[in-house]
Formats: structure tokens, sequence, C-alpha cells
């Protein structure tokens, strides 16, 4: 933990005096710094607890992961380039920013920034009681894990203050090349030590002692929960719909560096496969235990002691580049969206205490109450997704709808998944966030097709997003915002 904290400090290059700089450098990242930025968030704790936890409890179910990722970065592939775009012309941080700009409403873009703190939080507590379960397995005591997930925010929050977007591609290559190297080590080891050969060998014995385990077969995770949990997380992914991702994409340098990453970004989920087979080994030898810690128990019987030592190291890594992303997403949120204008030296206060208090509250609550937020981590993505209709409607040149139509059916959407979750409502095993974007965008066409529009003329523009631009950054919204209807946007400039 103390090496991947000291990349991240060693990624400051100078004193960052603004917000933009803090948020997204220079937005001028290449493709090296882009795939580590983007590995880094997809490589989690669901990594080695979660993904390896469903493919023991439900076998062949736990490739949704690997098809979900792949059909997201297929969709980012056309969708990103565009974004991109948008954010160099009018100088976006955040995913509230394209909100407000694009509709002319600062109220939706609040509306945005609330929803992205309500979710994101849950995100963070899930990596660090995610690290201190690693911990607490390996060591057999739970105050060790409790400890770890105190050092592990502490350094988090540490080097994120200091350095910012690039002391977080700094510790991203550090832990990806970790990671990497742990799971090639884990698909030779793991299986040769307990069933005495490779991959087909797993599948022979699973097939042995439960082959329905080799299907996507039939109870809480079946063809139903797979296809919808596919669609939802894939649709979410691969639309920008979770706002720590848009901080890493408005840094980049140009649309080849995301263009080329979303090509081969598949291939890097190859490595998934590998705890979907640990967790089948576990099914194989019938280990028995907690379906969550199944990687880690087999590591520690098939690695000597200091291997497993790196298999930690990898898991704390794979918990801290992701909180660090999201205290980013959550602070400049708060800084950029819901602060009132402001001193640029305020906005920074601010943004740093954002990132102390949110990162301590997911810590506080992770150890003392985790229970408080095992809901809200249920609405995660589908909380998320109920942001893709408004963000399509206005991806384009024209607006396909009106800043209220937008809002009603967004509003509509996030209540109908809180209800279905929290009510914890049988809905078949289709995925919450799949019904509550049905809605969604039935509300939204209802309002759009049955309210007046407003009328263009005399219509008022409301100040657009505040954004202080880079040395080498784009104009700002600032400069060149002109009164324009609720119908439509302005013609865009395309660059790069």
């Amino acid at each position: 933990m103390c090496a991947l904290a000291l990349c991240g400090f060693l990624g400051r290059t100078g004193r960052s005096t603004d917000l933009a700089e803090w948020a997204v450098g220079r937005r001028n990242f290449g493709t090296a710094a882009m795939w580590f930025l983007q590995a880094g968030e997809v490589f989690t704790t669901f990594s080695f607890l979660g993904v390896a936890g469903v493919a023991y409890s439900g076998g062949n179910a736990a490739t949704y992961a690997v098809v979900y990722l792949a059909l997201a970065f297929l969709l980012l592939y056309f969708v990103q380039p565009r974004l991109w775009r948008l954010g160099k012309e009018n100088g976006y941080l955040t995913q509230a920013d394209y909100f407000t700009d694009r509709y002319r409403s600062p109220l939706f873009g609040k509306v945005v920034a609330v929803i992205g703190l309500i979710f994101l939080l849950p995100y963070i507590q899930l990596q660090l009681t995610g690290l201190g379960m690693v911990v607490g397995l390996v060591t057999g005591s739970t105050a060790s894990g409790r400890l770890s997930m105190v050092l592990a925010s502490v350094l988090t929050a540490a080097f994120v203050l200091w350095s910012g977007i690039r002391g977080l591609k700094n510790s991203a290559y550090f832990k990806d090349v970790l990671t990497v190297g742990v799971m090639a080590v884990l698909a030779v080891v793991v299986p040769l030590h307990y069933v005495g050969g490779g991959v087909g060998e797993v599948f022979r014995r699973v097939h042995e002692v439960q082959p329905q385990m080799l299907t996507v077969h039939g109870g809480a995770q079946d063809q139903v929960w797979w296809t919808t949990s596919v669609l939802v997380s894939a649709i979410a992914g691969g639309m920008m719909a979770t706002p720590h991702h848009w901080p890493p994409l408005m840094a980049a340098g140009s649309p080849r560096a995301i263009r080329t990453n979303n090509i081969f970004m598949p291939l890097y989920q190859v490595a998934l496969m590998i705890p979907i087979m640990v967790g089948l080994t576990g099914v194989a030898v019938r280990i028995g235990g907690n379906g969550d810690g199944v990687l880690l128990t087999l590591a520690q019987g098939a690695l000597p002691d200091w291997a497993t030592g790196l298999v930690v190291v990898a898991a704390a890594a794979s918990a801290m580049v992701p909180a660090g992303a999201m205290c980013i997403g959550i602070s400049t949120l708060v800084a950029q969206n819901l602060l009132p204008p402001g001193r640029e030296s305020a906005r920074m206060r601010v943004n740093h205490s954002v990132v102390v208090l949110a990162i301590g509250l997911a810590l506080t609550l992770g150890i003392l109450r985790p229970g408080l937020l095992a809901d809200l981590q249920l609405l995660t993505v589908s909380g998320f997704i109920q942001l893709v209709p408004g963000l399509l409607a206005v991806l384009g040149a024209r607006r396909l709808l009106t800043t209220r139509a937008a809002l009603a059916g967004l509003a509509a959407g996030e209540a109908v998944v809180t209800w279905l979750t929290l009510a914890e409502v049988d809905v078949r095993h289709v995925n919450a966030g799949l019904v509550g974007l049905a809605v969604n965008v039935a509300v939204a066409l209802l309002v759009h097709l049955l309210l007046p529009h407003p009328t263009p003329a005399g219509a008022s523009t409301p100040a657009p997003p505040r954004a202080s631009a880079p040395d080498t950054g784009p104009r700002t919204a600032t400069a060149t915002a002109a009164p324009r209807s609720d119908e439509s946007p302005p013609p865009l400039k395309a660059r790069g």
C-alpha cells in the first residue's frame, strides 16, 4: 500500500492552482496513460472477491462480467470521442457539466451531481470493506482488516490530495502491472495445485461434481438475471453513466488515444476469466466456506506466504486506485457543480475537504455499520443507468427531449429503482435498473409530447458550467455562450 501511495505522490509535477489542472491535468494524456487509467478503474476488489465468489456460487453466471465489459467498450468507442470533443470545446470537468451545458439548466447539473454523490459513496465503501475482508481472511484477524482499511484510506486521500489525476495515473501503472502478474501466477498455480492439471482439468472436475455450474442455470443467478445484468451494466458503462469515469476521459489528449484503448481494452478483460476459473476450482475441490473468500483461500493453500502477501498487495491496490478515482469524481462534482461561484482557491479548499469527508465517511460506515450502505450498493449501477436517456437525448446536434421531460424521466426511473430494491419487490430476477429505465423512457416521452415546449423567443440562458481552462485547454463555455432554445444545442465544432 505504501509503494502504491508513493507512486501516486511522485505523479505530481507542480502545484495545482486550479480545479481543472488537479482534476484533468492539461488534457494531454496519451494512449498509455489512458490505458492504465481505464484499466485501473475496471479491476477492483470485485475482481478478487466478487467475480470468483459469483463463479463459486453460480458457476458460469460469473461470465456476465466479461461479456458486459466487452459490450461496454464497443459502445465507448463511439460515445467517448463525441463526449471528449464537447468537453474540450466547453471546458467540462464533470458529468454534471455536460448536463448543465447541453440542457442549459444549472438545476439539471445539480441533480446529476447529487445522484453522483449518493451512488459513488457506496462504491468507495465497497472498495475499503473489500480490502478489509482480504486482509482479515489472510491474517485471520478482524482487527488487522480494519487497520488495513484505515491505512488504505489515509494513503489514498493523501496521494489524491497531493497529485490529483496525475497521481491516480501513476498509481494505476503500479497497480495494473502487479495485478496482471498476480493473476497470471494464480492461473497456473491454483489449478495445478488442487486438480493436478490446467484449466481443462478444472472443467472436467466441475463437470463430474456439479455439471450445472458450467451453464447459466436456474436459481437467483439464472438466464434472466444474467441477460438483464449484462444489459444494464453494458449500457451504464458504455454510455458513461458513472461520474468517476468523466475526469479521466476529459484528461485525454486526443480521440485517437480514446479509440485505440477501446479497441484493445476488451483483450485486457480476458484476465477476468482467471478469478472465474479460480472460483470453479473451489467448486471442483468442494472447498466450502465463504464464496467471496474463495480466491484467497485457494491462493493461501497453493502459494508460499510471501507470494500470498503479493496477492494481498494486489488486492489492496485494486481497492485504492478505484477509490481514488471515485474521490476525485465526488469532490469535483461538489466543487464544480454544487458550490456557488467564488474564488478558485476557495473551490480548491472545498474540493480537498470533500475528498477527506467522502473517504472518511465511507471508512467510518464500513467499519461501524456497513449494513447502512448495503442497499445502496445494490442501487449503484441501477441508479446510474437512469442518466442514460437524458445523456443520449443531447448527444447529437439536436436535442431530443426537453429539460423538464428528461428530468421527469430521471426522477421516475430513480424512484422505481429505489422502490424495487429497498422493498425487495419480486421482478422475476430482472435487473431493477432495466425496469426503472423502461419507466424512465416512457415518462420522459409522455412529458415531452404532452406538455408544451418552452418558447425560444426571449428565453433566458442560464450560466454555463464553470471550468478553469488549463494552459493547453479548451475555450470555456463562458466565452462562447449564446442564447439558444430549449429544443437544440448550438452546432459544435469538432476538434481533434
